[in-house]
């Protein structure tokens, strides 16, 4: 059995279901991820691209979109049948280094708790904390200027202003993620990204009827392979937020986790229906990881669509705090000028729901990485418990905080997001480590998929390096 109650709790082993319907129906994980990814990534970066670029870089657009979900359904395969967590995964690699930890409690400061070794993918996310801080900012930001248009247009409603708007919807996250446990927060995003989504799909389609249609000849120069390098660092700030980004790919294996994926396998391989369960319950993440791409395939495309047709030929960037109100055109120039409270509408709940998810997946690996550190034993469920409210309460206010001093959402979002990208490869690697060296033979993937995931990393890898050379090319060219 697995020594960490967190991901496998005894007594709710379940049989998988045997067909594609009854798969769908154990679905969620990743609607809950695509609430994070639709909001930042394709409403602020996705978009911002296409205002900026027009439809050159398409294929990069399709490229970030389906690139990434191959390393998400094979990390979640290691977690489910494994019983690790995402970050104990990382910390099995090898390259261990000793850190050295105080224990959280105050009667005994001096005391050091006793050494733990920490691997190094660990140490580099850590690099990435204040990178992640300032995004939040940036989409929490996003959501504030929205919630402060979608107030301004309520007649009995003083006019509010965005930074103020911006403490309302942090307090709105706290209170939700407070009281939510896993199913309400699954229930509450499937509203959001489905329903924002599909207006956004339809509001595509309905631009082929306008002066903005979408021409053969503009898909066909999306599809040439050129990369300008003068938007190197939005298309890659892009790239690592569109689909489904590092942070996702981390927070995805946690929803798995909170759904009951591992517990419904259970830990005992020696268990004869062991080996049944697992690959029955692997089959439902492939699912959920296919249907989550089909989902942020279309509405990343919508988006880009949008962007690019609408907002790049009226020569209209989003920017600073009129970043919303400037988006709103995608719709209004479209639809009517009826559709700019649509788009706002739409826009907070968008925005909200990645506030939403992204929080809620940090409330989650927060505490597993005090456990990491050796903070609190592992089999402490109370400490992890506490550990994640104080989260919830804390990044929202640092997030604020962030925003009202730069309060430029689309720049914020890059920052995090490039790092994002660093990631991406690390992950890819870990994947390959960790199938090969700890996970049941009897559940690897097929050799064809290994090697696909080798190609990944190759490409995510030389992406870095292509930003790499561009940043130093700038700087010294």
């Amino acid at each position: 059995m697995s020594d960490d109650p967190y991901t496998i709790q005894p007594g709710r082993i379940r049989e998988p279901p045997t067909t594609f319907l009854g798969r769908l129906r154990y679905l969620g994980p990743g609607i809950i991820v695509s609430g994070s990814i639709v909001g930042s990534g394709e409403i602020l970066l996705t978009a911002g691209l296409g205002a900026a670029a027009g439809f050159t870089l398409l294929w990069f657009v399709l490229f970030s979109c389906w690139i990434k979900s191959l390393v998400q359904a094979e990390i979640a395969r290691y977690v489910v049948t494994t019983g690790d967590t995402y970050l104990r995964t990382l910390n099995r690699m090898p390259g261990r280094t000793p850190a050295r930890t105080k224990p959280l409690r105050w009667s005994r400061p001096w005391r050091l708790w006793p050494k733990v070794e920490v691997s190094w993918p660990i140490w580099l996310g850590l690099l990435g904390f204040i990178p992640g801080l300032v995004t939040a900012g940036g989409i929490i930001g996003g959501a504030g200027q929205a919630l402060g248009l979608l107030l301004d247009t309520v007649p009995a409603v003083p006019e509010v202003d965005g930074k103020v708007a911006t403490g309302i919807a942090a307090i709105l996250v706290m209170l939700l993620l407070w009281t939510g446990r896993y199913g309400r927060i699954e229930k509450i995003l499937v509203v959001m990204v489905m329903s924002f989504s599909f207006t956004t799909i339809v509001c595509a389609a309905l631009m082929q009827t306008t002066e903005f249609q979408v021409t053969t000849d503009d898909i066909v120069a999306g599809l040439q392979f050129d990369f300008p390098l003068e938007f190197l660092f939005l298309a890659v700030g892009m790239y690592g937020a569109t689909g489904v980004a590092s942070g996702e790919i981390a927070g995805y294996t946690y929803w798995c986790v909170e759904k009951g994926y591992p517990s419904f396998i259970g830990g005992d391989r020696e268990d004869p229906r062991w080996l049944a369960r697992a690959k029955g319950w692997i089959r439902v993440v492939q699912v959920d990881v296919l249907v989550t791409l089909v989902i942020l395939t279309f509405a990343t495309l919508s988006f880009y669509f949008l962007g690019a047709g609408v907002l790049h030929s009226q020569g209209l960037v989003p920017e600073r705090e009129e970043t919303v109100e400037i988006l709103a055109n995608m719709y209004s120039l479209t639809l009517g000028g009826w559709s700019t409270y649509l788009f706002i509408f739409g826009a907070f709940f968008i925005l909200f729901s990645t506030v939403l998810s992204g929080l809620g997946a940090g409330s989650r690996s927060f505490p597993d990485l005090l456990v990491t550190f050796g903070f609190f034993p592992r089999k402490n469920l109370q400490t992890r418990v506490k550990w994640t409210r104080g989260y919830i309460v804390g990044m929202p206010v640092l997030s604020l905080l962030l925003y009202i001093f730069i309060e430029r959402p689309i720049a914020m979002v890059i920052v995090g997001a490039t790092f994002g990208a660093f990631m991406l490869p690390v992950q890819a690697i870990v994947t390959l480590y960790m199938q090969r060296t700890r996970m049941d033979p009897r559940v690897r993937p097929k050799n064809w998929v290994t090697w696909c995931i080798v190609g990944v990393f190759l490409a995510m890898a030389t992406l870095c390096a292509f930003y790499i050379y561009g940043v130093l090319s700038d700087y010294f060219g």
